[in-house]
């Protein structure tokens, strides 16, 4: 047996553990065991594809294998699933229990998640890519359902954009075997880029927007903020932090490794001026700034980060589509640092709503004496969201900046500083209105969250800083994941990057950093003694504080800036979003009327069948 077999072997067993014993008490703590197995066993892998079992249906040959590209997305994937069930297995997964859910069909939706997106990224065909890639969607709709009434509502929400999704990718495999002949990834990669200009637009239309689904681009981004949202505690954290990235993987292996970048830029719209590639390229600049403003204006701290998960994708497509070095380095790394900083601020929001009962950002405020803890978790984790350094997620958007600047795209890396501003706006709205200001009176006398729950959010925390100020510790799995797509490798230090086109030296930095912070804290003690005072006994600004007196403006945090951009929001932008709501729920209308006919399946086999003989022909 391979090593990529004992590795999907563990999965399956981690997954049916899960479901014979998920009513035991110490599950949790066994299937965190068994992720950190899987876990070893992947960092165990030697360099090179590891392969595994391969067979025949119906003439077609199926197989698996695990290059450095799959391995660094099954990196992430475990990771995110091992934080997740960590967090579970102590007095929240026993709260979630005694609260009438079910803490088996939680472990087991994790569980076979993770198996799930293991079996997609170590796809070895076009075939296995799209079974792995319908697992995964069930999968996660089985992780979105389990939170309650409304989160089944969000989840059904999203069926009618995953079967889209599903038809337009079968659709396109359907037509590669016609033009080709082949499912394998290797002739394609040779055949692909050769097809006509009609045939390439036709491929690229399809596989980008089915995959985009899942991935949440634009304009199909509508269901996810709320489907992960509303899933149930750390099970957030994980669909959060790499869920919606294997819509990026998939993305990735069939626009740079089989169609190549420099085919999809041979696609022409206006001719010398813009081309497909640009195309792609504002797609993901409009995913980066539009759904991140879009998060500015939630109330519910699980929305806000939800819709910030969808604008950060935006910056791996648009790193990605650059298609250097640098460029293609930054948003693969951008995958990696966006799953430890999201999955640590889910993990701290819930943490605070295990406390205090809510994630309204209207009903908090002044936790930080209380859950200091969960404070420093939250802040690491919005630095690296902000993209600041010294936090890893700075690192990965300097090197997509610095890609648009080099290459040429002044607008795209205009449209990229913007999301990062608002999203500067949002993370800080985001931490002062949980943890600053004043302590409500009813959250006096509560507690930081116990270790079960805080020592994955410091693990994650930890990973967070580690690789912002150490960024070469991760950029090593980066560059054989670029090698394994045919992308330019980029070239490395422990510290950064070292190249005539820019370098990049976060030692440095962070020393710099830490030392400005030495000489503030030096003038700050040194300056005499201080006296501590309770939050509801304060002065400030001529007045007496006391526990009938809000000083902090925690209620409707951006009421000034939304006097003067709101009416852009009731004008084009709120028509533009209803309009593709009432189409959404039109389809989706349409597909329920259809399966709740008494023969679905041959009422599915025709409408596939008259679609596909509609393109074929």
């Amino acid at each position: 047996m391979s090593a990529l077999d004992h590795l999907l072997l563990a999965s399956t067993l981690t997954a049916v553990l899960a479901f014979a014993f998920g009513g035991w008490r110490g599950i949790g703590r066994a299937v965190v065991v068994l992720y950190g197995i899987q876990l070893a066993l992947l960092l165990g892998m030697a360099g090179g594809t590891a392969a595994t079992l391969r067979f025949e249906v119906l003439g077609q040959p199926l197989g698996w294998s695990m290059d450095a590209f799959g391995r660094f997305f099954a990196l992430i994937t475990l990771g995110a699933a091992m934080a997740a069930a960590w967090f579970t297995a102590g007095e929240w997964g026993e709260r979630y229990a005694a609260s009438g859910n079910s803490l088996r069909a939680l472990h087991t939706a994790l569980a076979g998640n993770v198996l799930a997106m293991l079996l997609l990224v170590a796809s070895g065909d076009l075939l296995t890519l799209f079974i792995g890639w319908e697992l995964v969607s069930w999968a996660s709709f089985l992780m979105m359902a389990l939170g309650g009434e409304r989160a089944l509502r969000a989840a059904l929400r999203y069926v009618p954009y995953a079967m889209g999704g599903a038809m337009a990718v079968l659709g396109a495999l359907v037509l590669i075997y016609a033009w080709t002949g082949s499912f394998d990834l290797v002739l394609l990669a040779q055949q692909l880029p050769q097809l006509s200009a009609g045939r390439l637009w036709l491929l690229v239309a399809l596989l980008v927007g089915g995959f985009g689904v899942k991935m949440g681009l634009l304009p199909f981004h509508l269901w996810q903020a709320g489907a992960y949202a509303e899933a149930p505690g750390a099970g957030t954290a994980f669909l959060g932090a790499i869920s919606s990235r294997m819509g990026f993987f998939a993305i990735a292996l069939v626009l740079v490794r089989l169609l190549t970048l420099d085919a999809v830029a041979r696609l022409e719209i206006v001719s010398g001026h813009f081309d497909a590639r640009d195309l792609l390229a504002w797609i993901a600049a409009l995913t980066i700034v539009l759904p991140t403003f879009t998060a500015l204006r939630q109330n519910d701290a699980r929305y806000l980060l939800a819709w910030h998960g969808i604008g950060q994708g935006g910056y791996m497509l648009l790193g990605l589509v650059v298609g250097d070095a640098m460029g293609s380095a930054g948003g693969l790394m951008h995958v990696f640092n966006h799953a430890t900083y999201q999955a640590a601020l889910f993990l701290s929001v819930y943490a605070v709503v295990h406390r205090t009962g809510t994630a309204d950002l209207n009903h908090l405020g002044g936790l930080v004496v209380r859950m200091p803890l969960s404070f420093l978790t939250m802040l690491i984790g919005i630095i690296g969201l902000a993209g600041l350094p010294p936090m890893n997620g700075f690192v990965s958007k300097w090197l997509v900046y610095r890609s648009l600047m080099i290459n040429g795209y002044p607008l795209l890396f205009v449209a990229s500083v913007i999301g990062t501003l608002g999203t500067i706006l949002s993370v800080y709205k985001l931490l002062h209105n949980t943890f600053l200001g004043q302590l409500r009176t009813e959250h006096e006398h509560i507690r930081e969250a116990p270790w079960s729950m805080t020592i994955p959010m410091l693990v994650l925390c930890v990973i967070v800083f580690v690789t912002g100020t150490a960024p070469g510790l991760i950029l090593g799995w980066v560059t054989q994941a670029q090698a394994a797509l045919g992308l330019p490798v980029l070239v490395h230090t422990l510290g950064g990057v070292d190249s005539p086109r820019g370098s990049l030296d976060m030692l440095w930095v962070v020393g710099v950093l830490f030392g400005g912070f030495g000489v503030g804290a030096l003038l700050f003690y040194g300056a005499g003694r201080s006296r501590r005072v309770h939050q509801l006994d304060n002065y400030a600004g001529g007045h007496f504080l006391s526990a009938d007196v809000r000083y902090q403006y925690s209620d409707h945090f951006y009421a000034g800036l939304m006097h003067r951009i709101g009416h852009l929001y009731r004008g084009s932008f709120a028509w533009l979003e209803s309009s593709l709501t009432s189409l959404v729920s039109l389809a989706a209308g349409g597909m329920q009327n259809l399966y709740r006919q008494q023969t679905p399946a041959f009422y599915l086999m025709v409408t596939a069948v008259l679609g596909l003989a509609w393109v074929i022909l």
